[in-house]
């Protein structure tokens, strides 16, 4: 990349080393997407730590409050 952020330009040999380290550092083919879903459980991940069994416990709540809220509201409307 270029010092202020932008691409180099298309066809030059700093493309062509650019592109290149990307195909290394790939996993290859078909494998790409595991290493990355890898570092969401690890300590290196960045955000608030909570396992997936917290996060499924949370949205079926939010769910159910969500569902609960549709149903008093058909109970206790006012017909006017």
């Amino acid at each position: 990349m270029v010092a202020n952020g932008d691409a180099p330009a298309r066809g030059s040999a700093a493309a062509a080393a650019s592109l290149r380290r990307r195909r290394t550092t790939s996993s290859g083919t078909g494998g790409g997407g595991a290493s990355t879903m890898l570092q969401f459980y690890t300590d290196e991940a960045a955000g608030r730590k909570m396992s997936p069994n917290s996060v499924l416990i949370m949205s079926i709540g939010f769910i159910a409050v969500v569902a609960l809220l549709h149903v008093f509201g058909k109970l206790y409307r006012t017909s006017t």
